[in-house]
């Protein structure tokens, strides 16, 4: 069974899309269907498990961390060039 799916885009990105299907001799819509097929198919699209795999590489580390007010002031002290912020 297929489903109805409407895309909104604006009036320059509808044009340069219906430009593309044009040049490839294709409908808008079937132009779209194999866009975002390949988008799913993409190797580029992160798997549930690479995810993963990369948080718990990241939890495993031991980064340096500080209170977190601490760490806005010393933020905001780099942003201003070393110059203490307005509330010490």
């Amino acid at each position: 069974m297929t489903k109805r799916l409407q895309v909104l885009f604006e009036d320059d990105e509808l044009a340069e899309i219906q430009a593309l299907a044009k040049r490839r001799r294709q409908t808008t819509a079937a132009f779209v269907r194999d866009a975002v097929r390949a988008a799913r198919q993409s190797s580029d699209y992160p798997t549930v498990e690479s995810k993963l795999r990369a948080l718990r590489e990241a939890v495993s580390h031991a980064y340096p961390t500080a209170d977190i007010e601490q760490m806005n002031s010393e933020i905001e002290r780099g942003y201003l060039g070393g110059v203490p912020a307005s509330d010490e």
